[in-house]
């Protein structure tokens, strides 16, 4: 793929979470030589522009520029809210930090799957499921994902309209690997 792919592309990895099942801040956990932070922004540094939705001063990445939550303790919806709205026009590839896994060919994968009229890309994992935290999303969805959260909704699976979704099957279930607790991360025993 070429680099043009990302060029309308901000990669945001959301970490502003409690991580209270996790017992410690999960995104500095190190697994593999590498906080979980640095594992979910690795496979977006190819991005255009690249955000952490967090809390001010809680982390650094090279490169990367860090945005408050502005609905804290909202969940991942409010946090692409956030994202939307801090992305220049164009694609947010949105992911969690307990989601270390993630390859850029992942990545790549679904900035191929774009389809015109379609406001996101899902990956659907080993049982068909929508993974709407290792997904792309326009930030024409902006007032949308807004009114959503203003109504009260908190779920992301609705963070893009019925039918203007577009999914992908076939990539490898062990990449969306999600990690709630110490025993959840890759070759833990």
């Amino acid at each position: 793929m070429t680099p043009d792919a990302w060029a309308d592309v901000t990669g945001v990895v959301t970490a502003g979470g409690r991580s209270s099942r996790f017992g410690s801040d999960k995104a500095l956990v190190t697994w593999q030589g590498r906080t979980l932070l640095a594992c979910a922004c690795a496979p977006l540094e190819a991005a255009a522009g690249r955000l952490i939705i967090a809390p001010e001063g809680r982390y650094h990445m090279p490169g990367w520029r860090v945005t408050p939550d502005t609905r804290p303790g909202e969940g991942p919806l409010a946090a692409l809210e956030a994202a939307l709205h801090a992305a220049p026009d164009g694609w947010v590839a949105f992911t969690g930090v307990d989601l270390p896994c993630l390859t850029r060919a992942y990545w790549e994968t679904l900035l191929a799957a774009r389809v015109p009229g379609m406001l996101g890309v899902q990956a659907l994992d080993g049982l068909r499921r929508p993974q709407p935290l290792a997904a792309l999303y326009h930030t024409s969805l902006r007032a949308h994902v807004t009114a959503l959260l203003d109504a009260g909704e908190r779920r992301l699976r609705f963070a893009v309209p019925a039918g203007q979704v577009h999914h992908v099957t076939g990539l490898d279930p062990a990449l969306l690997r999600n990690v709630n607790t110490p025993a959840d991360l890759p070759g833990a025993r």
